[in-house]
């Protein structure tokens, strides 16, 4: 196997594997800090060692080894605790690089504890997606700098005070319990549905997707389904991220323009993906638990990938689950959206009506897709000259340059 070969497989086992031995280090040492450098040391030995002696038959077992040798060094040299040193030291000498008996036993728990630490309420939502993708993902800090239109330094600074702000915090290693749970998980899932969101639909740049994102958020999702499978929350956004995802095919013509969603080829759709997201649905349905925002979202996802044609889309339950979301987690853009359902559902006059009584609101000012809304809805009802402005005024505000050119594309057509 050539060095090229070598370095390609370390890279996937990195990604396969890092998370598992980043929280089993975190547990040991209960420093997720110090857990992420010493795995990070790991792979270095890796891509050192390997394409000389070949791949390891257990390479996962062999990065953990390695990194929990390194890690009692540390803490001899840092700490000097007896104690903790010989715990990790004897747990060492019963594993070889090519067994990993014992590892996998307390794996869940120590993953849900590592997503729990990461997406830590103590953090910033930029510090916490961040250092998700690094210690869950497996993504190097300049993949994250690139998904995100931002330097690698300012992607490093932001992991680095993370790891310092939940040290100084002294924010435990371990899933929370009672009330505290709920909180937490919100954090989690508001961590994964951010990195979902700004694969879907890029804020800014060139791409109007960014599939990667959505691919890292579904994985992260599917493996907290499994770790906390009584939280009907988690299944809902499973749920809505297999639905929105089974569209990335369609929502982009082929010199990647963005095609909107009753203008796609319902053809191209990932149907394999949207029956697993139905399927996470009724798991999220069978826990019979008070429906939550992910939940009635993935409702309404579902609703759109039950319709084989546009017109068969159910618009008038559409309308009626986005007044259940609004009654759960009210907010200007929820009444947005659904200003668009009720245009659907009752012709585009009902739709700006209520558009006009929101207009005001704070978190909408400087929001492209109020405009760009209210462009659509006066367009429908023959008023071109006001809506040629209100696209205009949505393409002035979009960082995304695709988004923009679909935008000039429709104030032109007006």
């Amino acid at each position: 196997m050539g060095v090229t070969s070598v370095h390609r497989t370390i890279d996937a086992v990195w990604r396969m594997e890092s998370a598992k031995v980043i929280s089993a280090l975190a547990r040991y040492t209960r420093d997720v800090g110090l857990a992420e450098e010493m795995a990070q040391d790991a792979l270095v030995a890796a891509l050192e060692q390997w394409p000389a002696e070949g791949v390891p038959k257990n390479p996962g077992a062999w990065l953990m080894t390695t990194a929990k040798r390194r890690s009692i060094d540390q803490i001899r040299r840092r700490e000097n605790l007896s104690r903790k040193v010989e715990e990790i030291g004897r747990d060492v000498q019963e594993a070889t690089p090519d067994a990993s008996e014992g590892i996998d036993d307390e794996i869940g728990d120590d993953l849900l504890s590592l997503m729990f630490t990461a997406c830590h309420p103590v953090l910033g939502t930029e510090a916490r997606v961040a250092l998700t993708l690094k210690m869950l993902g497996g993504l190097k800090t300049e993949e994250i700098a690139r998904a995100f239109l931002v330097s690698d330094a300012t992607v490093a600074q932001r992991i680095v005070r993370a790891k310092k702000a939940l040290a100084d915090a002294g924010v435990p290693f371990e899933v929370p319990e009672g009330p505290e749970l709920a909180t937490r998980l919100a954090s989690v899932l508001e961590v994964i549905y951010l990195i979902f969101n700004e694969g879907y639909s890029a804020t800014q740049g060139d791409d109007w997707l960014r599939p990667e994102l959505c691919a890292e958020a579904l994985r992260l999702g599917r493996v907290l389904a499994e770790l906390a499978p009584k939280e009907a929350e988690v299944h809902g956004l499973v749920a809505l991220m297999e639905i929105q995802a089974s569209r990335i095919k369609a929502r982009t013509g082929p010199r990647g323009e963005p095609v909107l969603l009753l203008e796609q080829d319902r053809g191209r759709w990932d149907w394999l993906l949207i029956g697993r997201g139905l399927k996470a649905l009724e798991r999220a349905e069978a826990l019979n638990q008070p429906p939550g925002p992910y939940y009635v979202q993935a409702a309404l996802a579902a609703c759109h990938a039950r319709a084989r044609k546009a017109q068969d889309t159910d618009w008038q339950r559409i309308a009626t689950l986005y007044q259940v979301l609004a009654s759960i987690s009210p907010s200007p853009i929820v009444e947005l959206n659904r200003a668009v359902a009720l245009s659907m559902a009752f012709g585009p006059a009902a739709g700006l009506a209520l558009v006009d009584e929101i207009a005001g609101e704070k978190a909408l000012q400087g929001y492209h897709l109020l405009p760009s809304v209210r462009g659509d809805f006066l367009v429908k009802l023959g008023r071109n000259a006001e809506a040629k402005a209100e696209f205009e005024k949505a393409a002035a505000l979009t960082r995304n340059e695709r988004e923009r050119t679909l935008l000039l594309g429709r104030a032109a057509a007006c």
